[in-house]
């Protein structure tokens, strides 16, 4: 029988965290949230499921936690918003460059700075950029629902030791404070010590094994040999892009004019859609689950098929600079977003279309 329940995006992320075997997780709160270490410690999980909860004295010293547990081949994540995920960034930076696996949830406020506790898509840049140094790509999930909030932590988790990599769940503060029913995952079985080594051979278990040591770093000297390295995850990259790209696509057949949006905007343009339509105005949606890989391919399809896009973000233009790369100037590409935490409307949206592109 299905376990349906009525929760907060957050609180879905805490309970699916618990069901799916997760070891670890470490945070430091910040609104908007805060539900899911709130949650996780009113669960008291590692009273049956043995998962740790740790609330770190700094954000900094949350991922560096992180960095930790997944070196020892355990499932481990952590979860923050907008300014907390900017004094991660270093440590998510090391993890991509020693090839680890975890989890990092963002729930995103508005910026600059400190900013408002408002909702906000203004983290496309620090996210799917990399925003911390050097050349690495995180795998980036954008939920638009709280049962997206539920399944992308066990889907998080899948990609993250299938590449070695750290994967983002990157919401904004409205899908996270959101509350609507959810099916949560099963629980499953916590892997054993020697389940976790079949599965990460690379592991570090810091005691004597018949195992050469594993040594876990980001860290090399010689110039050649992190050329190598590097060269390695470019491939890894290349790799992901490949196989992993996600959307959803809804009345896109016979759209004039296409929105691109995702998590909150994404739910937002549905309703946008209905109303044009009722005006005779053919939109259609497409909406990236996967942030990073970008689904460039998909939107250059269209780029032949209709008479404008529109990038529609809760942020200045972020994610229009990667539509427009996508659509190489095949088709003109505007963007429409609104700032400061304030949330569009549908109105708004068809309006923006006839002002823009029509």
């Amino acid at each position: 029988m299905e376990d349906i329940q009525l929760m907060k995006g957050n609180e879905a992320v805490a309970h699916a965290a618990i069901r799916c075997g997760v070891d670890g997780y470490f945070g430091y709160p910040i609104t908007p949230q805060s539900e899911i270490l709130e949650t996780l410690m009113a669960e008291k999980p590692w009273e049956t499921t043995g998962m740790v909860v740790l609330q770190a004295e700094s954000e900094v010293a949350a991922i560096n936690m992180v960095y930790g547990g997944a070196g020892t081949g355990k499932r481990v994540m952590t979860s923050s918003s907008s300014p907390g995920i900017s004094l991660k960034q270093e440590g998510i930076s090391y993890i991509a460059g020693a090839d680890l696996p975890c989890l990092i949830v963002n729930v995103m406020r508005g910026g600059p700075g400190l900013g408002t506790i408002q909702p906000s898509q203004a983290d496309y840049f620090q996210t799917v950029k990399g925003g911390g140094h050097g050349d690495y790509r995180l795998i980036t999930l954008a939920p638009s629902s709280v049962q997206e909030m539920a399944d992308f932590v066990v889907l998080g988790f899948d990609l993250a030791f299938k590449y070695a990599n750290p994967v983002m769940m990157l919401a904004d503060g409205m899908i996270g404070q959101l509350m609507e029913k959810v099916v949560l995952p099963p629980f499953c079985k916590r892997k054993t010590e020697e389940e976790i080594l079949m599965e990460s051979p690379w592991a570090a278990q810091g005691k004597p094994t018949n195992r050469q040591p594993n040594i876990i770093t980001s860290l090399e000297l010689d110039p050649v040999i992190m050329e190598e390295k590097n060269n390695r995850f470019q491939e890894k990259y290349r790799t992901i892009e490949e196989n992993e790209v996600r959307y959803e696509e809804y009345m896109c057949d016979d759209a004039d004019y296409l929105l691109i949006a995702f998590g909150s905007s994404a739910r937002i343009c549905q309703k946008a859609i209905e109303i044009a339509r009722m005006q005779n105005l053919k939109l259609g949606l497409l909406r990236p689950i996967t942030l990073w890989p970008f689904p460039k391919k998909v939107i250059a399809d269209y780029a032949e098929k209709v008479k404008g896009m529109l990038s529609v973000e809760l942020n200045a233009g972020q994610m229009v600079e990667d539509v427009r790369l996508a659509v190489n100037g095949k088709v003109n590409v505007e963007h429409f977003g609104r700032l400061g935490g304030i949330v569009f409307t549908p109105d708004e949206i068809v309006s923006a279309v006839k002002e823009k592109l029509q």
